[in-house]
């Protein structure tokens, strides 16, 4: 077993987006020369730093934690983690290590969410900027067109930007937030998903509004294309919608999923099927590797609705407890 230089009962540190910043920093500045700093920053896609001088023949530390200013620790660990695969860090890789979970790098920018109706269409209205627009069937899906960040997405948020989106400025922020509940719960299949979305909005109402906003049927993969149009030859993309996803801070994305007999079992035969069930495991695991933390109920926990709220309730307050820092 590898020593660690934590006595027994002593804490990990903290590894903070300054702490792995500078690590990133005092790295390239040990194994390089100025020049192939400057080349290293260029070809990783730093972005050059304010203003624009010979930093890096001054100090090659300073020149890279300028370059990395702003970004948050799930881009940071993405970017040491290439430094390392490309260049050998292991004093990047076992701080790499320390972090723990910390959310999907990048900034989220489309939340397509609550589908109720017919698939929608979407386009790209400008293909270089990844901006999508919904050309048909746009009735029947939301589309949160705010900027989101790091900051995840609060229930204050949504409820903001359904009022503004509604017209409803003038109702109170209860009514606002009842009628939106009512929207989200249409695009819900069974008792057992709308009881998920019930006891979490409860959360609203016991600890106010300035909490993650639990999002139903929240498009992760898009294909334009419907089953029947592909044929029976063709394929799509499995799993196109997470039941639900909860945005917390530091770009932390929990999707929960209910698993029904469909997860598992053919739907015709009734009987178990280990390739359906495969393939759901290896979507899973996808999603983790790219930083979302998944977490499945099984149809049969939430038969009993007395149990069912207990162990929801609980589970949602562990979430809490865990991520909502």
């Amino acid at each position: 077993m590898q020593s660690t230089p934590y006595g027994k009962g002593m804490a990990m540190p903290t590894i903070t987006v300054r702490v792995l910043r500078e690590a990133i920093g005092v790295f390239f500045r040990d194994r390089f020369n100025s020049d192939a700093v400057e080349e290293i920053c260029v070809e990783m896609g730093l972005r050059p730093p304010e203003p624009p001088d010979d930093v890096a023949f001054k100090s090659k530390r300073a020149y890279v934690v300028e370059r990395l200013q702003g970004q948050q620790l799930a881009d940071l660990v993405t970017f040491a983690m290439r430094v390392d695969e490309e260049h050998d860090a292991p004093e990047l890789r076992e701080l790499i290590a320390q972090v723990g979970p910390v959310g999907v790098a990048g900034q989220p920018k489309n939340l397509i969410f609550a589908a109720d109706g017919p698939k929608h269409q979407l386009v790209l209205s400008d293909a270089i900027n990844n901006d999508i627009e919904v050309v048909a069937n746009d009735q029947f899906c939301l589309v949160y067109d705010r900027p989101l960040d790091a900051g995840g997405l609060t229930w204050r948020q949504l409820t903001e930007w359904w009022a503004a989106r509604e017209g409803l400025e003038a109702w109170t922020e209860t009514a606002v937030s009842q009628n939106l509940y009512a929207r989200l719960a249409q695009s819900l299949d069974n008792d057992a998903e709308k009881l998920i979305l019930r006891r979490y909005s409860q959360r609203y109402v016991d600890n106010g509004p300035d909490i993650p906003a639990l999002i139903p049927q929240v498009y992760l993969h898009y294909d334009p294309y419907t089953r029947r149009e592909l044929g029976p030859k063709g394929s799509t993309l499995r799993r196109q919608r997470m039941d639900f996803l909860l945005l917390f801070p530091n770009r932390i994305r929990i999707v929960i999923e209910l698993d029904g007999a469909q997860h598992y079992s053919d739907l015709e035969t009734k009987r178990a099927d280990p390739d359906r069930y495969a393939e759901l495991v290896a979507e899973d695991r996808q999603l983790r590797l790219r930083g979302y933390e998944v977490y499945r109920f099984g149809g049969a926990e939430l038969v009993n609705r007395a149990s069912a709220s207990a162990l929801l309730d609980d589970f949602f307050a562990q979430l809490t407890a865990r991520y909502h820092r």
